[in-house]
């Protein structure tokens, strides 16, 4: 097995370097995007927010720091003092963000990773008050994809206050069948309940990318950061590829082997990797990657370079790569894999799924932007 582990490693490697040039080159490509205007369909100006409410995952380091500097953002701006709620174990957010509304904020701020996220916008979902991010968490999904600051705190609250309102649509998912081995058993969920709608504001995937998230060593993500996935990743680099049969809309069902199959919102994910490059968060649709590789390491390698450059918007159609992405969009899509996989929503675990059905609502949520 330790061979094993060498070439899972030198996969990695290859991985790595192909994407430092193409996060040097896409950071170039948005700096540019930023100088010729923003490509969304922003709201007219507007004034900020007077009302402001605080959803807070306690646990993450600096939850008092970020208290302060909140209510020194506020005070400087002459606004009335935030309104700060805490999440817990039982509720991560979905009960806080509702009384904050009942409260009478005209923003909520999700203050977390990207599960006080999710548990923010589903409270807010369908509504006219608007959700801001300040990104504490490891991936911060919709930040990244917001280009919202994700290392600088004072920054992510100017954007809050001082930022421009958008609608951006919202995928949900449901499990419709568990694989008999497992289910996950959730606060106010029993167990193999197949009935929740689980939101989804970047990607869902079931497959190899879930697999890498339920894995995840959680004292190694907060050491390391998102590197952490691809840690948890390696094991799973020579698993069983899925052979799996997918409706898309109203359309007859398609049958595939893959890795991971994968639904989209919007497609940039940490470290710079654009998966869905043609995924916009305000298009009405969701974007769907079919993800192969065959033959071993050097599959892994060609479909790390193929991510890298379609990122970069250069794409190949030739039919016999080892490692391939087949993008397709749709408004609905249901999805069953044999004997079952691991599934994610924005970097949270549901558990394995034999079948699986997603959904946009479009326009749904309203955020807080550049």
């Amino acid at each position: 097995m330790e061979w094993q582990l060498w070439l899972g490693v030198s996969a990695i490697v290859i991985a790595v370097t192909a994407l430092a040039v193409a996060l040097r080159i896409h950071g170039r490509v948005t700096v540019m995007r930023r100088r010729l205007g923003p490509g969304a369909d922003y709201a007219s100006e507007e004034q900020g927010p007077s009302r402001v409410a605080v959803v807070l995952n306690p646990s993450k380091a600096g939850s008092v720091g970020l208290r302060n500097r909140v209510r020194a953002a506020c005070l400087e701006r002459r606004l009335p003092p935030p309104v700060f709620y805490e999440t817990t174990v039982e509720d991560p957010g979905q009960g806080q963000t509702r009384r904050a509304v009942e409260d009478g904020a005209d923003v909520v701020v999700a203050a977390g990773g990207d599960g006080t996220v999710r548990a923010v916008a589903e409270g807010l979902v369908g509504g006219d008050v608007a959700m801001g991010v300040i990104p504490v968490g490891t991936g911060n999904l919709l930040a990244r994809n917001l280009e919202l600051p994700i290392t600088d705190t004072e920054q992510a609250i100017a954007v809050v206050l001082d930022g421009r309102t958008r609608a951006i649509d919202v995928g949900w998912l449901r499990v419709e069948e568990f694989a008999s081995d497992d289910a996950p058993d959730y606060p106010g969920e029993p167990p193999h309940d197949t009935g929740t709608e689980h939101i989804f504001l970047v990607i869902a995937g079931l497959g190899f990318d879930a697999a890498m998230v339920a894995g995840a060593d959680p004292v190694l993500k907060k050491k390391v950061g998102w590197m952490a996935y691809f840690v948890a990743g390696l094991p799973h680099l020579r698993a069983r590829r899925l052979r799996a049969q997918i409706w898309l809309d109203d359309g007859p069902p398609a049958e595939a082997r893959l890795r991971s199959l994968m639904i989209g919102n919007c497609g940039m994910l940490p470290g710079g990797i654009t998966l869905l490059p043609d995924a916009v968060l305000d298009d009405g649709v969701l974007d769907v990657a079919a993800v192969d590789a065959r033959g071993g390491v050097l599959g892994w390698a060609q479909l790390t370079v193929e991510v890298a450059m379609q990122g970069l918007g250069v794409r190949s159609d030739l039919p016999e790569k080892l490692g391939r992405i087949d993008h397709a969009t749709c408004r609905r899509a249901r999805v069953r894999v044999s004997g079952g996989d691991e599934v994610q929503v924005d970097g949270d675990p549901l558990g394995r799924a034999v079948e699986i059905s997603s959904r946009v609502d479009p326009a749904a949520l309203q955020v807080r932007a550049p």
